[in-house]
């Protein structure tokens, strides 16, 4: 039998997750990999003796991630060991701490604690959730290439839980009526680069899926889940090249044929997977004029995520903090606004620290801690913030508010090494179109068939998996691009594999 050759452009996630399902189906095939690490924003950054994770640090919906091993015949506990955090994480605002359980008891007591009265709204939200997830979770594992996948009966009965015309933030005031508790169930827009008031209501899954499923921190890092994902890639026969940039795909007229590396080779494929950033694939990797729909002014018309403003502190002291905390600006709101819409910086900021140290004892030296702290910014879009010239002046103002605000008093003392990432890195250095960390935002209109789509619409033999294509943003959605990709392309090739049901 003759192997169809995949190239797949990229090893992040979505390319890791198609590639270890379709490299287990006997698709030949070849990752390029532009960094010296596999992960693309879920790769490892190494400061000296100290490991964080680039991007992601929420392992959320394992379940998801158990079902890509599967597809494989594998099994990901045999490979990883996971660590359930519960609390998940603390929220600390001007005048309280939360603490948030996925155990759902822990979780009413801690509401009676700080909003009396509001305890039952918790049963409301998991009745009303688990119903919206149910519906809507069976939306996500399909394609949307043509208007007739809306009409399919899984969409159809998913309808009524989209909850058009609200957002999260208003979905959340039917459980709950104080202000803050509110924030605590909708603050995870965030995690698609949005804000609670924007963000479409159909998106309280996401606060339901941590409650429901809980947080995991897998021992090692979250980039140890793709560093095993090409482990099985290779198990399989697939090849991985690190430190190998493309740098345009390999045209016939709107066929893609392959690629073109960096210095000109010409590699020759069947299919090819882009999991590069869309918005710099679009306007990098095809040559000017070639695209209509995607053409890089219409790109730059797309809504995108926030960026964020990055701290990786290897520090010489154990802080016994909680392995995730948020901290809300005293006037959140505001503070969404300014990211969003009046694309500002203020001292007024919220930040988020994750000290897996506390969880996890390999990724920092005996009696050290790694100290990471994520601020949302704007994109680049329409900003005029001087990243380059400001960035020095910036970090000083997070770490200032970080010890002002948290346990880490003495935080400024113990710092033995430090990283900033900022949005023009993001740009730059790791290709990030805009530096939206969060890729195209997940308004109605950039959602399902309205989102690029897996089997891309502009040319042939080519599929997009990560963060800009249906379903979106985040590690369980990702790799569900990659699934999806990889079915589309059996499908292609008449091999079986086992289908969504309607």
């Amino acid at each position: 039998m003759n192997r169809k050759k995949v190239i797949i452009i990229g090893a992040g996630p979505g390319g890791l997750t198609a590639g270890m399902i379709l490299s287990q189906r006997s698709f030949d095939v070849t990752i390029f990999e532009k960094a010296k690490n596999v992960g693309g924003r879920n790769a490892p950054l190494y400061l000296g003796d100290y490991k964080f994770d680039t991007g992601p640090t929420f392992l959320m919906l394992k379940p998801i991630l158990e079902e890509m091993f599967k597809e494989v015949e594998l099994d990901v506990d045999k490979y990883l060991s996971f660590k359930k955090l519960d609390p998940m994480y603390r929220l600390r605002f001007v005048d309280r701490d939360i603490f948030v359980y996925s155990d759902r008891d822990k979780m009413k007591k801690e509401i009676v604690n700080h909003f009396p009265g509001n305890e039952n709204g918790i049963d409301k939200f998991y009745e009303i959730e688990q119903k919206r997830f149910k519906r809507l979770f069976e939306c996500l594992s399909i394609p949307y290439l043509s208007y007739l996948n809306v009409l399919r009966k899984r969409f159809l009965l998913a309808i009524p839980h989209f909850a058009l015309g609200k957002s999260l933030f208003d979905i959340l005031g039917n459980y709950f009526s104080e202000e803050e508790l509110k924030l605590a169930f909708t603050f995870q827009a965030k995690y698609i680069g949005m804000s609670p008031w924007e963000c479409p209501g159909a998106f309280a899954i996401i606060p339901f899926i941590e409650h429901n499923f809980s947080i995991y921190h897998p021992i090692g890092g979250l980039f140890k889940i793709s560093e095993i994902m090409a482990d099985v890639v290779k198990k399989f026969n697939g090849k991985i090249y690190t430190n190998t940039k493309v740098k345009q795909l390999l045209l016939d007229g709107k066929n893609v044929k392959g690629v073109i590396l960096e210095k000109g080779e010409k590699v020759f494929a069947d299919e090819v997977i882009i999991n590069a950033d869309f918005g710099y694939s679009m306007t990098n990797l095809v040559q000017e004029g070639v695209l209509k729909k995607y053409s890089k002014q219409n790109i730059l018309n797309k809504k995108f995520s926030c960026s964020t403003f990055m701290l990786y502190l290897g520090v010489k002291k154990k802080y016994n903090i909680p392995h995730h905390s948020i901290y809300f600006a005293q006037d959140y709101r505001k503070n969404v606004e300014n990211i969003f819409n009046n694309k500002i910086w203020t001292e007024d900021m919220s930040f988020y620290i994750q000290n897996a140290s506390v969880t996890d004892p390999t990724v920092a030296p005996e009696g050290k801690s790694t100290i990471y702290i994520l601020v949302p910014v704007p994109n680049k879009i329409n900003c005029e913030i001087n990243w380059e010239k400001e960035k020095q002046f910036f970090a000083e103002q997070v770490l200032n508010t970080v010890v002002k605000k948290t346990e880490l008093k003495d935080l400024l003392s113990n710092i033995e090494v430090k990283k900033i990432i900022t949005p023009d890195d993001w740009a730059n250095e790791y290709h990030v179109f805009a530096g939206a960390t969060f890729n195209l935002a997940h308004n109605l209109g950039q959602m399902l068939f309205f989102r690029p789509h897996n089997k891309f619409e502009e040319l042939n033999n080519c599929y997009i998996v990560g963060g800009g294509t249906h379903p979106g943003s985040g590690l369980p959605t990702i790799y569900e691009t990659g699934r999806i990709t990889a079915n589309l392309i059996s499908k292609k090739y008449s091999i079986k594999y086992k289908q969504p049901t309607n």
